[in-house]
């Protein structure tokens, strides 16, 4: 962050001094003489209560939901909501800079097609990224915080769990680009409907100026009937819709990575090789590239940096553990990136059995007993020798997968997986392990490595 005035970053919050602010923090530990400190109240921590020591090591402005003991009125800025206060902050922040922005959402896929994004636009010149899950009224701030006069390009990723939620974000930063992944059941429970949640996923469009392209998924059932502002140009990418603007034919594995010829209406055909497994995969290069290239950026060049993506985490990630295959797909589950993980497995060349570890997915609503149930169905689709299945909800899926006559062990705590784990995997399987993030499969994943 570049120092910026206190009267310009509060303005729509307070009147304050002209006093150089290099820094807004949300955690004391990292309080810097001239920050703003911003009290989040929690159910285990109230960040209140760190407010006047953070005002002791130098914030030179604390925001607060309340007036607090140890803090100068003067310094102490009053709001009914901290999240409103960061984005407002942000958005006053991000108004110094004009990089090319790219910002991202959808039910799945939002985290790679941003990896992907900013493997693109670094190809053209310096880019800022959100980093691991900053996507909500915390992370996008932070991450607009990171903003110099040097970014030349950004991709955002923008989440959320209810309605008007991406509409504060989109608005906030402003991109000049958005995507679109698609729309699945994630956010079912809050958000009530499928279509709840396209309306939701549309915000963007209230943060994109005139004219600005916006990336959709041609191939998915409701976004070809959602209403795009016509002050917009949409552009549409597949593999299935032959109408699309932007497709991908003649996919095929390539190693662990996949290869396809990239078929743009506007710009001509190219030969592309992604270090990623998997057509869902496909779909997230594809949308990086239409938004990238409908900002002007070289076709054929934006086309060749999709193989320059990396992984971040365990997202889709395929790595070699003692001659066992694993697919690290530990950060988060819907039945739609289970459906693909799934055939992510099937597709992988393997000497062993394939074992799939797949756990509880949360948020999931009235879909719930319906999409564990899926899962195990297409489980057995994929060709899984053995599936454990984790948590309580994943009782419908162990069933389902049973009636499939596929191999299944239930498992109820993280010790009883490592030690299924133990037992049955050897030397030239290939495992998947997928779950929401709250089941924690990446600790699962770290003990039965400490065990190998």
């Amino acid at each position: 962050m570049i120092p910026i005035p206190a009267n310009q970053l509060l303005a729509g919050l307070t009147l304050a001094e002209p006093l150089p602010i290099n820094a807004v923090v949300t955690d004391s530990r990292k309080v810097v003489p001239g920050c703003v400190f911003v009290c989040f109240p929690g159910e285990r921590v109230d960040g209140h209560t760190f407010a006047a020591g953070a005002y002791k090591n130098g914030a030179a402005y604390i925001i607060a939901n309340h007036p607090v003991e140890g803090v100068p009125e003067n310094r102490t800025v009053v709001v009914p909501s901290s999240h409103m206060a960061m984005v407002r902050m942000a958005s006053n922040y991000r108004m110094l800079f004009s990089p090319k922005m790219i910002g991202v959402t959808g039910s799945v896929g939002k985290t790679t097609t941003k990896e992907f994004c900013y493997a693109v636009l670094s190809a053209f010149g310096r880019t800022l990224k959100t980093e691991g899950n900053q996507n909500n009224e915390i992370g996008l701030p932070n991450t607009l915080f990171r903003l110099e006069p040097d970014t030349q390009y950004a991709v955002v990723e923008m989440g959320m769990s209810n309605l008007g939620e991406i509409e504060r974000l989109a608005r906030c930063a402003r991109p000049n680009a958005g995507i679109i992944t698609m729309v699945g059941v994630s956010h079912l429970e809050s958000l009530g409907t499928r279509e709840n949640i396209l309306k939701a996923k549309m915000e963007i469009c209230a943060g994109l100026p005139d004219g600005a392209p916006l990336a959709l998924n041609a191939d998915n059932d409701l976004l070809p009937t959602a209403k795009i502002p016509q002050r917009l140009r949409p552009v549409w990418f597949g593999i299935d819709a032959e109408n699309a603007d932007v497709r991908a034919v003649d996919i095929a594995p390539a190693g662990t990575g996949t290869s396809f010829t990239l078929v743009d209406r506007a710009f001509g055909r190219f030969e592309v090789t992604i270090p990623t497994a998997g057509r869902h995969t496909v779909y997230d290069a594809l949308a990086a590239y239409a938004a990238a290239t409908r900002l002007g950026l070289d076709a054929a060049k934006a086309a060749a940096a999709l193989a320059d993506y990396r992984t971040t985490g365990m997202r889709q990630n395929i790595v070699e553990k003692q001659g066992v295959t694993v697919i690290e797909d530990c950060y988060n589950a819907s039945p739609d990136s289970m459906k693909a993980a799934l055939s992510v497995l099937h597709d992988l060349p393997v000497q062993g059995r394939r074992i799939a570890l797949l756990g509880d997915m949360l948020e999931l609503g009235d879909a719930t007993e319906t999409g564990h149930r899926q899962t195990g169905e297409w489980a057995a689709g994929a060709g899984v020798d053995l599936l454990i299945a984790y948590g309580p909800l994943s009782t419908a899926m162990a069933e389902a997968a049973k009636a499939k006559e596929v191999s299944v062990i239930h498992c109820q705590t993280a010790q009883e997986v490592v030690q299924c784990l133990q037992q049955n995997v050897h030397p030239g399987d290939a495992l998947l392990a997928k779950a929401s993030h709250a089941m924690e499969l990446e600790d699962v994943l770290q003990k039965f490595y400490a065990e190998m």
